[in-house]
């Protein structure tokens, strides 16, 4: 009996540390660092920095400790779009409280030739999906007519929730310009933990410009779709996550 329970063991750490060993070298991973109702509640700081977001994924968005702007990960080059709507490179030692990335490998690649404004796109997109419960990415490039994006400065502790940053929101206009949209679409069901739905921001061209997308119009753009099963998420361990409540429109 001694023997056997020593092989039961000897088996489960292999199958555990298995497991470890896959979800480290799997590239077909969201990973995610903190969650959104903490984002919304004003937990802005966080411990991870972009050195090590890298390793996780050349392709996302996100934000800067402090709430300092808009990020957006393209071809692993990381952008910081500030409160002047500039983009910006992202110094490997700055950290993000919440932000979501993966290796970006399109699953499927269409030509959107119809014009489609915001509230169309996401039903153009879903209509292009095989189920609307796992995560994707996508990435949307070409020459829009039209883009407004916002970005919001830097908060000084202590920090105001989301929803008071976001009314003094500044925000950008584009017209005849080519750019990138990047984003993802996530399951209902990750309510607090994500945003249900679409969550896009875009980066112009020459990566100069860009921010958190508000509205587009746009036709004759190629749409690339990364569908990914596979969730990671890291939580903070700091006094204002641990403390928070982030049960907040639950009640």
């Amino acid at each position: 009996m001694k023997s056997i329970r020593h092989l039961l063991v000897a088996t489960f750490l292999v199958i555990a540390l298995s497991g470890c060993l896959y979800s480290q070298e799997n590239e077909d991973v969201i990973y995610q660092t903190s969650t959104i109702n903490a984002l919304l509640e004003g937990i802005y700081d966080g411990e991870i920095t972009y050195k090590e977001l890298k390793q996780h994924g050349d392709f996302g968005l996100g934000t800067f400790n402090g709430l300092d702007g808009e990020m957006i990960g393209l071809g692993g080059k990381f952008y910081q779009i500030k409160a002047d709507g500039i983009a910006y490179p992202v110094d490997d030692l700055m950290k993000t409280p919440f932000a979501v990335v993966t290796f970006f490998e399109p699953d499927k690649s269409v030509l959107l030739d119809e014009a489609v404004d915001y509230d169309q796109l996401g039903q153009y997109l879903d209509n292009l999906l095989p189920t609307k419960n796992i995560f994707y990415a996508v990435k949307i490039e070409g020459a829009f007519k039209y883009i407004e994006t916002r970005s919001v400065p830097k908060q000084d502790k202590p920090y105001p929730p989301l929803v008071e940053v976001t009314k003094n929101q500044l925000t950008f206009e584009f017209h005849d310009v080519e750019g990138t949209i990047v984003g993802f679409r996530c399951p209902e069901y990750v309510e607090g933990i994500n945003v249900p739905g679409y969550h896009f921001h875009f980066i112009t061209k020459d990566r100069k410009a860009g921010g958190h997308l508000l509205q587009c119009q746009m036709e004759n753009v190629r749409i690339e779709i990364d569908y990914t099963s596979e969730f990671y998420m890291v939580l903070p361990e700091s006094a204002e996550f641990y403390e928070g409540d982030l049960t907040e429109g639950k009640k």
